[in-house]
């Protein structure tokens, strides 16, 4: 077929229309890649994306974040900006108004003197005219917590009660709540233990105040002591491992608290390699503490906890924390060689609600209290079961006041290592996989379309 110079023309113009328009929709899809960025990461531990706490903690973050690098200037190999920007890129993604900036700290160094940098490679980053420091390497963890610190409004310190056998905030036995008082402390909270006995009142510089399940009988002055203290809009966070208020009747007849004689029963745990005290839960009220909380979380020996709105002190209660879905609650008539034998009509079935929410009108914040008919879930023993870390910081943040930073932290997966035999065979095949898709699948496929495209033009 002969092609005179009408033909030719045609087909050069239609050629030359194609290309136009063709580099016309790479540069729109690189104008709109710019502008709109959208990021899926395939992994299993999700590197390349954040957690979704660390999410909630940003976009509750109001206002522009500065991070300022002292760091000299990357080369050759040494490519220490870059991936910090790499790093930070996951953060700017969802909060477009955290800046970067490097300073060279030798050839400035009265800045980095000012701001008290001792070595290579340390960050600064301010956020509402606080600023903390950092040193890499950090995880993602790391620089969300310091985040929270420089977000968290509440300056005060967190009040806990001491001297009676209490579970202890610092403390390293396994009954303690050693693992979770460190939390708090990475998370910019600080601790305080007025004692009682001494002080005239519990000191009203603090922010909230926890029992922690006293194992002998608080005195009768400090009893009324911490009943002034909720008399006057105090918070409190009252952990309890059963129903005796050791002294503190008087502060759960003011709160209208009763708590059950026996611990709810799951005999279904066994089957995880628990025992039937062993109780779990994934029902939770409708509350700021545990909106959208939708993670497990595991109890021992949980006591059903229950108080009613009150209209006289102005008392609104809301159910937290339900357990029990397979279990029960014993009867208080029935002795121990029956407590595992569900009796219809005598023993109250599952869900049973072990933790309540109390709030009123009390000056300009409100007043706040929470009551989980069990301690150890914080413990050193249990705070790493589940998500029962995630939920006792939502309950802390709750009570003092930093509801914007009430967030899930679920801990992200780990990848999968791929541990290849060390067999000729095994090599081979493995050999073969890697490079296939990095090397050989790709030049087989640009050499088919070449063949494709040479043999079309030559017929």
């Amino acid at each position: 077929m002969k092609f005179d110079k009408k033909i030719r023309l045609k087909y050069s113009l239609q050629n030359s229309f194609f290309v136009i328009l063709f580099l016309s929709l790479v540069l729109m899809i690189g104008v709109i890649s710019k502008q709109f960025v959208y990021v899926k990461d395939m992994t299993q531990a999700e590197n390349s994306v954040l957690t979704q706490g660390s999410i909630e903690v940003v976009q509750s973050m109001d206002g522009p974040v500065n991070i300022t690098g002292f760091a000299s200037k990357d080369s050759g190999k040494d490519k220490f900006r870059e991936q910090l920007l790499l790093f930070f890129a996951k953060y700017q993604r969802e909060k477009s108004d955290i800046k970067i900036s490097f300073i060279n700290h030798i050839e400035d160094p009265d800045k980095a003197t000012e701001l008290g940098i001792r070595s290579d490679g340390e960050m600064v980053v301010e956020y509402n005219k606080r600023s903390q420091k950092i040193n890499p390497p950090f995880a993602e963890q790391e620089f969300t917590n310091l985040l929270v610190r420089l977000a968290r409004e509440n300056e005060k310190p967190i009040m806990y009660l001491d001297g009676h056998g209490e579970k202890k905030l610092i403390g390293t036995k396994t009954s303690d709540l050693g693992g979770f008082g460190e939390k708090l402390i990475s998370q910019g909270l600080s601790f305080s233990n007025p004692d009682l006995a001494i002080l005239s009142e519990v000191p009203k510089e603090g922010a909230m105040l926890v029992i922690a399940s006293p194992e002998i009988d608080v005195g009768e002055i400090e009893s009324k002591k911490v009943l002034n203290y909720l008399e006057q809009g105090g918070n409190l966070l009252w952990l309890l491992d059963d129903n005796n208020f050791r002294g503190l009747d008087e502060v759960a007849k003011y709160l209208g608290l009763t708590v059950s004689d026996e611990s709810v029963v799951e005999p279904a745990s066994k089957k995880y390699g628990g025992n039937e005290d062993i109780t779990f839960s994934t029902i939770y009220g409708d509350h700021p503490i545990t909106r959208n909380f939708g993670m497990r979380t595991q109890f021992s020996k949980a006591h059903e906890v229950k108080a009613k709105d009150s209209y006289e002190l102005g008392w609104e209660v809301s159910e937290l924390i339900d357990v029990g879905m397979n279990g029960w609650l014993p009867s208080n008539k029935k002795d121990m060689n029956r407590r595992l034998d569900f009796v219809k009509g005598e023993d109250k079935p599952g869900p049973i609600t072990i933790a309540i929410a109390l709030k009123r009108k009390f000056g300009e914040k409100g007043q706040r209290v929470v009551v989980v008919g069990n301690s150890t879930f914080l413990s050193n023993t249990f705070i790493t079961s589940y998500s029962n870390l995630g939920l006792g910081i939502n309950i802390v943040n709750w009570l003092v006041g930093d509801d914007k930073i009430i967030s899930i932290q679920p801990k992200p997966l780990k990848d999968i290592n791929i541990t290849i035999p060390k067999d000729a065979k095994s090599f081979i095949i493995a050999w073969l996989i890697f490079h296939g898709f990095k090397f050989i699948i790709p030049i087989s496929l640009f050499s088919l379309g070449f063949y494709v495209w040479y043999r079309r033009r030559k017929a």
